[in-house]
């Protein structure tokens, strides 16, 4: 039986913000029900331990996550979950003392991403307090998310833009130095018990539009990691947020099957030789850094 290290199961494909990095879904809004919800857990259990709740969408939305973390916790799953952070107050006392929640990623990127955003010290004043509450009552993993670097601005404008919020965090934690002195992109950096800082440059969606490459390369896909939209489509990883890649759909087959089906051991027999058999992969620049 096939394991995944990390299993995307989106609960909803409706988000509260529309950030400049993220291109909206073409797909129905939808959020997931519980029956629905329950029958991917079953559906996945023999095939992975951790679940991730988020392809698209922002999970804290769904009206039910107290109950989809409870549920999640019966059925023996460890959660993760990747939020903007924006209702985080709203939903706190959902998510406080939840066993099944092993860690929380925000995505702080989100507030100067989003064409709007008002009140930034609120906005991580906010995320702070509840990461202090929740860390002191459990054993959850926390991630805090500046995934705006570009390239050419790594150490000027980034550092200027990044520099008011990372001071409040400094100050919270009592931090006798600089986060951005210290913080390496694509690495963590500890700053508490269980509390991290990631900082890395601006993630890039992929799309059928984009330039392909010569398709060699190396990725996880289907390997340690599956998905399911909210639709039921199943997908090899978490940047197929459309679902272009459709290896079938979990309303009408079994997730076993489909991961044994041809086109999905396509995909993974492709990777072997390092080469992407995807026109989607192709347009992937993730895959690139895993190398060739």
């Amino acid at each position: 039986m096939k394991k995944f290290k990390k299993f995307y199961v989106e609960v909803t494909s409706v988000c509260n913000l529309a950030c400049s990095f993220c291109p909206p879904t073409e797909r129905q809004k939808q959020f997931l029900s519980l029956a629905d919800f329950e029958k991917r857990l079953d559906q996945i259990k023999p095939h992975t331990d951790y679940i991730y709740l988020h392809v698209k969408g922002e999970p804290l939305l769904h009206p039910k996550i107290d109950q989809l973390l409870d549920m999640s916790h019966e059925k023996g799953f460890k959660v993760n979950i990747t939020t903007n952070g924006t209702l985080i107050n709203k939903k706190r006392e959902k998510l406080l003392n939840k066993p099944a929640l092993r860690q929380m990623n925000f995505s702080l990127h989100s507030f100067d991403g989003h064409e709007g955003s008002e009140d930034k010290e609120g906005y991580v004043r906010s995320i702070l307090s509840f990461i202090r509450e929740a860390t002191s009552q459990s054993s959850l993993i926390v991630s805090l998310r500046l995934w705006n670097l570009t390239p050419d601005n790594a150490t000027n404008e980034d550092r200027k833009r990044n520099r008011e919020l990372l001071s409040i965090i400094e100050k919270e934690f009592d931090l006798p130095y600089e986060i951005q002195e210290r913080v390496t992109p694509g690495k963590g950096l500890k700053i508490a018990d269980r509390i991290y800082i990631n900082q890395d440059y601006e993630f890039q969606w992929p799309a059928l539009h984009e330039e392909e490459d010569d398709g060699k390369g190396f990725c996880y896909g289907l390997r340690n990691q599956a998905g399911i939209l909210a639709n039921g489509t199943v997908i090899p990883c978490c940047l197929d947020g459309e679902g272009v890649i459709d290896l079938g759909n979990i309303n009408s087959d079994t997730f076993s099957n489909i991961i044994e089906g041809e086109r999905a051991q396509n995909i993974v027999d492709g990777f072997s030789r390092r080469e992407a058999v995807e026109e989607l992969c192709r347009k992937c620049g993730y895959r690139k850094r895993f190398g060739k």
